[in-house]
């Protein structure tokens, strides 16, 4: 098992709750997107899982944390 230093441990709890939460918004869209949403998702993480840049993690949580945000205004929007 590989050992975090703290700040790594923190910023993996971040992506982890962010990815959390972009699925549970996800649950919100019409059922005939939702699966491809979530794939799309899963994908993103997925790009990016090897990367050990501190600065970059910060930054792609920041731009997570947006996207979701925007998602979440277009369900409320659509009344979802």
């Amino acid at each position: 098992m590989v050992q975090l230093d703290f700040q790594s441990f923190i910023l993996r709890a971040r992506v982890l709750k962010l990815y959390r939460q972009a699925l549970k918004i996800a649950q919100r869209a019409p059922v005939h997107v939702r699966g491809e949403l979530k794939q799309t998702i899963r994908e993103e993480m997925e790009k990016n899982r090897d990367c050990n840049d501190k600065q970059k993690i910060r930054f792609l949580i920041s731009e997570g944390l947006e996207r979701v945000k925007g998602l979440d205004e277009m369900l409320d929007m659509q009344g979802h």
